[in-house]
């Protein structure tokens, strides 16, 4: 079995009361790298160290990738942020880069997910990618110094959780920007499921490539949740990604022997509108590598798309109706190239092998899980 926690299904977890949830929203400083608010009509600089991303719609989203040309799993600790829009102080994506997006709203995340050539944002041609998040193996986040907002109601959020996988030609990224007494956000944004890609992690309709859609989406079960219910009462078998390795001259084991095949579930979407593409409004001139210049013209600038504003009815439940059928996503090709432990595929790393939840073996669950922790 996965190690299972018993809890109950609280399903009463409004935005109107986020604010008072520990873990959701963050309130140190953006960082040296960073200006200190998000900010539209920045000036270009292919160059920028800056590694601030804000996720407000589907023209209006930053990600993360190298500076120079590099492998994910190489370059973790220093991507810079890549936007839509001249902001942030951040590079902007070059037109023609994405060539299909799709940006959900839900009450516990907002998720973009998007297919392209990220050769042009420097990922390394082929590199099966890796995982980036808020913590790091020296608790200073991959990238150092990397943090998101997300514009809900009309203002400016700092996000204390949130996930992003990368590889040469797909990536999702997940912001956390709500939370129960079951459903915290860093486990909505859980950080330590980096080998099992976008499928598993921020399970959604992936088919998308070649459309830009922006959408409403039932909520997922956090990463690695599969809930069980006996007797009327809910609780939750949680996957732990297997790992072992020597940490301070002893040798570690943590995880579960057996992979899922796919995540508990795939969360439906609905009102779901399109755009023609999604584009920067800049001249391609101003974008060459290593290009710098003034703030852009208003036109460009001020383009904000929509602003998130979490769907609320009353509470806030977790659901995702369509069953994941089969074996799930399926690995295609290598896990990188690197040997760091999140150079691993973002798109479709799932089925390492597959099992039922209940053929799950716990291996480890003792100071494991603390060594494990260093590694992400």
């Amino acid at each position: 079995m996965f190690a299972a926690t018993s809890a109950a299904m609280l399903l009463a977890g409004a935005i109107s009361g986020v604010a008072a949830q520990d873990g959701v929203f963050a309130t140190g400083t953006m960082g040296v790298t960073n200006p200190p608010k998000p900010t539209l009509g920045t000036a270009i600089n292919q160059t920028s160290d800056a590694r601030l991303l804000s996720i407000n719609s589907v023209d209006d989203f930053c990600i993360f990738a190298p500076p120079e040309v590099n492998e994910i799993g190489n370059s973790e600790a220093f991507e810079v942020a890549w936007c839509t829009k001249a902001r942030n102080n951040a590079r902007v994506i070059p037109d023609g880069t994405l060539t299909g997006v799709s940006f959900l709203k839900t009450d516990f995340y907002v998720q973009v997910m998007g297919y392209g050539d990220f050769t042009k944002l420097n990922v390394a041609a082929n590199d099966a990618g890796g995982e980036l998040d808020p913590h790091g193996a020296e608790g200073l986040g991959n990238p150092i110094g990397g943090n998101v907002t997300v514009n809900i109601n009309g203002e400016d959020k700092n996000i204390e959780e949130w996930m992003m996988f990368i590889s040469y030609n797909q990536f999702c990224l997940r912001a956390c920007i709500n939370a129960n007494s079951t459903y915290s956000a860093a486990a909505m944004c859980e950080h330590k499921l980096d080998v099992m890609g976008c499928n598993f992690v921020m399970p959604g309709n992936y088919n998308f490539d070649g459309s830009f859609e922006s959408c409403d989406a039932d909520v997922a079960y956090p990463p690695g949740w599969y809930p069980e219910v006996a007797g009327g009462q809910t609780s939750y078998s949680k996957f732990e990604q297997y790992w072992t390795g020597v940490v301070g001259g002893q040798t570690f084991t943590v995880g579960d022997t057996v992979t899922p095949g796919s995540a508990f579930s795939t969360p439906s979407s609905s009102n779901c509108k399109t755009t023609a593409t999604v584009g920067n409004g800049l001249d391609p001139k101003l974008l060459t590598a290593g290009a710098t210049g003034p703030v852009p013209t208003e036109s460009a600038a001020t383009a904000t798309g929509v602003s998130v504003a979490p769907h609320v009815s009353g509470s806030a439940s977790v659901t995702g109706s369509n069953r994941a059928t089969g074996s799930g996503a399926s690995t295609t090709g290598s896990a990188g190239s690197s040997n760091n432990s999140n150079a691993a595929s973002p798109a479709f790393r799932g089925a390492v092998q597959t099992g039922l939840v209940e053929c799950i073996t716990l291996v480890s669950l003792i100071t494991g899980v603390a060594a494990i922790a260093m590694f992400h």
